[in-house]
């Protein structure tokens, strides 16, 4: 029989990984290409030969999603297979139906074929969309973890924007590290929170090697907490699965892809942003999860802001910069900065589209519904210089900076500036501490961790 050619639909992340579970190696498939959207500058480059194995001694091309039609017709692709997160369900069967109208097979993989096992425990940390607070939640969980004495790898979703060769398997442990690898501000703002907190962080592109580097890593490794990233489900099969959701989308989980398939399998789910929420918010994500998961543990949780100088929002025009996924594929109209300078009384939100330059231009094109406020974009050096020259260009007062890391560390910014800090505040009970230690009493390679 003729080998199938498969085309892979993705976003440089669950692709590849999808990749080296399902096609590596087998001699049924030939994978004639990877095709890239949501992230910008990944297309034109090659998944290396040196991980794609035999059979590609050239490497896999890596196309544009937008000629999707035009690379099924001229590769002669049999089928697509959809991997990658945080789409709607309109998306993902447009897509489907643009696939199956070029004459091709659409597939999606699920977790028993492309989870793999560990050795050691393994805690997921998922979303129902990008943006919820699961970054926040993992770091709150790990650090109830290593206060009992627990040794813990996290393991961070794929963000595989540079080398993929020399970014195969990568450890974090000191902010040395985040230079080393020539991290993107989107990979600082997930590995620095946890470098920070002391405890060590893995990512890359092959998740196999960098499970087994986990398990054995020269710290010590008594658990494993695996980092999700969008709404995708775990690379890793959990032994107690954590998802959190955010009140303010709570309904997108019956309408984001794999936003309901993260729901279905949650063990425990974390209703986060509590503080910020209205009631009927609040009541509707309780709803949807009575309906998609209703073996699970419910528990509530807020997420507090704390600004490190006030006084530059009160009354001030400012200008609020936010995490970058969270405005753009994650669709949320405001984040941590927007709600600081609300808060602290900022006499007015400077719209940044006037002072806009280089590709910031074309993500308010892709994304039009954003509104007074700058995504933190910095896939790369050229995003990073754009970022800076737009802040450096826009007349303000002060800047407040909602990301995960400190951003004025990585670029130059002239105004009177001030960050904002979130973290995850558990309300009432259930609590983490005693899910914590439900699973810790009855799982059995826990057992024997010296107190």
């Amino acid at each position: 029989m003729a080998r199938q050619r498969v085309l892979i639909l993705g976003a440089a992340g669950r692709d590849f990984h999808n990749f080296n579970m399902l096609y590596r190696g087998n001699q049924a498939v030939e994978v004639v290409g990877f095709t890239a959207a949501q992230i910008p500058n990944i297309t034109g480059r090659q998944y290396p030969a040196a991980l794609a194995g035999p059979g590609y001694p050239d490497g896999i091309p890596i196309l544009e999603e937008s000629d999707l039609e035009r690379h099924i017709l001229e590769l002669a692709v049999d089928r697509c297979v959809f991997s990658y997160s945080d789409v709607s369900y309109d998306t993902l069967m447009h897509l489907a139906s643009r696939v199956q109208s070029a004459g091709a097979s659409f597939e999606l993989p699920g977790p028993e074929a492309t989870q793999l096992a560990s050795s050691k425990p393994v805690i997921s940390v998922c979303a129902t969309r990008t943006g919820c607070g699961k970054s926040q939640t993992a770091r709150y969980l790990i650090e109830r973890l290593m206060a009992q004495g627990i040794r813990v790898v996290a393991v961070r979703h794929p963000m595989p924007y540079g080398d993929l060769e020399a970014q195969r398997v990568q450890r974090f442990g000191t902010l040395d590290d985040l230079e080393l690898h020539h991290c993107t501000i989107e990979e600082m703002e997930e590995y620095e929170p946890h470098v920070v907190r002391g405890n060590v962080i893995y990512a890359g592109v092959d998740y196999e090697a960098i499970l087994r580097a986990a398990e054995q890593d020269h710290a010590g490794c008594d658990l494993i907490v695996w980092d999700g990233g969008n709404n995708d489900f775990s690379f890793y099969k959990p032994d107690l699965s954590i998802v959190v959701t955010d009140p303010h989308r709570a309904g997108d989980a019956l309408r984001y892809y794999p936003s309901e398939v993260v729901m279905r399998g949650a063990d425990v789910v974390v209703i986060n942003k509590m503080d910020s929420a209205g009631p009927e918010l609040i009541d509707r994500a309780r709803e949807v999860i009575a309906e998609l998961a209703p073996h699970a543990t419910v528990m509530d949780a807020a997420s507090p802001l704390r600004v490190d100088d006030p006084e530059l929002l009160t009354g001030k025009r400012v200008l609020v910069v936010e995490d970058g996924p969270t405005v753009t594929h994650g669709g949320m109209p405001f984040g941590a900065a927007t709600l600081a300078a609300k808060k602290w009384g900022a006499a007015e939100l400077v719209d940044p589209r006037p002072f806009l330059v280089g590709q910031l231009k074309d993500t308010f094109t892709s994304y039009p519904n954003i509104g007074k406020l700058l995504p933190a974009m910095g896939y790369g050096e050229a995003q990073l210089h754009d970022l800076e020259e737009t802040i450096r260009n826009c007349s303000c007062d002060a800047v407040v900076i909602g990301t995960p890391i400190d951003l004025a560390r990585v670029i130059s910014i002239r105004q009177p500036h001030t960050r904002v800090h979130y973290d995850l505040q558990p309300i009432g009970q259930p609590n983490m501490d005693e899910v914590l230690s439900e699973f810790l009493t009855h799982h059995p390679l826990l057992r024997l961790i010296p107190a």
